[in-house]
């Protein structure tokens, strides 16, 4: 039987109900005020933007606060301990680089990235991508301007997919002239986060899922990863693919790279058939523990900010260590200072390694060139090759992810640790093969202590290659430009 409840037990329920009401209310009312106001701001557009808009200027009046902090990507990012040089020659500092890309585009430059407001005067300005002085002149192809510009889906839409892969870069220079922007990650009709680049689909679909129906969480990230992420040219069409098929491991994407027999480029000196990895900032970010935990990409580097009582995303996107209070803060409640040193202490615990397996690799190159300058043979190279093959992928995906060995530390220490394991293999198969050969003493090493030193053993001629760049600069950016705005696809100063 029921005992009745006393008086105070009795008021204390009925209280409790009503705040429960009153908060339930007051929830209810906020959602349908936010409601009112974003389907308010749609209907009163200053500005009616239908279709594919690439000019990010165009949506200053309606979204004022996010196009401030996204111009703002123009201006130097926060300088954190291993990253103080914004827009700095890596090749300058780290030499042997440049034997580790002998034979491509990127022992020529290489340099620490910049805001998203570059990748247009980035991309040009780039020895990477030569120096066209025709439509149908120049290195690389179209395919390279994927992740530079919010005109490239414009284009993939006017002219296809397929066509603009097959382009080349200097074809369409005049009309990929707006940085990274808004018609990247938002549909304009809507301004709900979409997928602008067919790569990622592609991925989903040979996977089985369906890119659009994930979690508005998990497309926080998937906007981003339509481009920091690892990807190939396939084919002779230049068909940009991420090597998703058997999985997103350093080791899974090989295989993968393995069964379709890719390289991107045979290395100069010692004949490896090279995969270059790009930036795999997304597959490193999953096996790290934000990344298992839900954390999004945009939690970190597009942290909430309010002003006078808006709360919008902040699209200056940099370093998570330039504004800690809206980043780490928000889930830790440690100082600062703390939260900064255990991010240095993770990237100086990668570096050591990545420091040791650049020069490992350095050498394991030079030694392979004078082996075959001294005569051995393909059977004798083909599993050195392998080794050092796996040994590279290892150290470029350690090293060209940004922020890397802070998303997925232990990750990338073991990926790294693995890279080293594999060049001091090679090393050691290399010293026996020498030796079958008659050759028993240390090989020689060039010096290499300076990136000119470096690029000048290799065989590069640079002050051809800085002439040749800069008339192209001088004389066909500037036409481009010209053609842009008579056209009307630039508006920018």
């Amino acid at each position: 039987m029921r005992k009745n409840l006393k008086t105070w037990q009795g008021w204390l329920l009925f209280g409790g109900s009503m705040v429960i009401v009153f908060v339930s209310g007051l929830c209810i009312s906020v959602l349908t005020d936010r409601r009112t106001e974003v389907e308010e701001l749609f209907n009163n557009h200053k500005t009616a933007i239908k279709g594919i808009e690439a000019r990010s200027e165009l949506f200053k009046d309606d979204f004022s606060r996010e196009y401030q902090t996204w111009s703002e990507t123009e201006k130097p990012d926060y300088q954190s301990e291993l990253n103080k040089y914004v827009g700095g020659d890596i090749l300058e500092r780290r030499p042997e680089m440049v034997v580790l890309w002998a034979g491509y585009a990127f022992s020529k430059a290489y340099s620490t990235p910049r805001g998203h407001m570059h990748a247009i005067e980035d991309s040009r300005a780039s020895l990477r991508t030569g120096a066209p002085l025709t439509d149908t002149d120049g290195p690389q192809p179209a395919t390279c301007w994927t992740c530079k510009s919010s005109d490239v889906p414009r284009m993939m839409e006017a002219i296809g997919v397929d066509t603009f892969y097959r382009n080349k870069w200097g074809a369409l220079g005049s009309e990929i002239v707006n940085p990274i922007g808004c018609a990247d990650c938002h549909d304009p009709e809507n301004m709900n986060l979409h997928i602008s680049r067919p790569s990622l689909i592609e991925a989903f679909q040979r996977q089985g899922r369906d890119i659009t129906k994930v979690s508005p969480q998990e497309m926080r990230s998937l906007v981003c990863a339509q481009c920091h992420v690892e990807y190939y040219f396939k084919g002779d069409g230049k068909y940009l693919t991420l090597p998703w098929d058997k999985g997103l491991t350093v080791e899974e994407m090989e295989a993968y790279y393995d069964e379709a027999g890719f390289s991107d480029f045979i290395h100069k000196l010692s004949r490896t058939p090279i995969i270059k990895a790009q930036h795999p900032d997304y597959e490193l970010s999953r096996m790290g523990i934000h990344g298992q935990r839900g954390v999004s990409c945009a939690d970190c580097h597009m942290p909430y900010n309010s002003e006078g009582g808006i709360k919008f995303s902040d699209h200056r996107i940099q370093s998570p260590l330039a504004m800690i209070d809206r980043t780490c803060q928000t889930c830790h409640r440690e100082s600062e200072t703390t939260l900064r040193n255990n991010v240095y202490d993770r990237q100086r615990k990668a570096n050591e390694v990545r420091d040791r397996l650049e020069q490992e690799l350095a050498k394991v190159h030079i030694e392979a060139k004078f082996a075959w300058d001294h005569g051995v043979t393909e059977d004798q190279m083909e599993g050195i090759l392998a080794l050092i093959r796996q040994a590279q992928w290892r150290w470029d995906m350690g090293v060209s992810s940004h922020g890397a060995s802070f998303h997925a530390p232990q990750e990338v220490q073991r990926i790294l640790s693995h890279g080293l394991d594999r060049a001091m293999q090679a090393r050691l198969a290399l010293s026996r093969v020498l030796a079958k050969n008659g050759f028993t003493e240390d090989v020689p090493m060039p010096d290499i202590s300076t990136k000119a030193k470096a690029q000048e053993y290799v065989g590069l001629d640079m002050d051809a290659e800085r002439a040749a760049k800069d008339k192209f600069l001088k004389n066909v950016v500037p036409a481009w430009l010209e053609k842009a705005k008579a056209n009307g696809r630039l508006l920018q100063k």
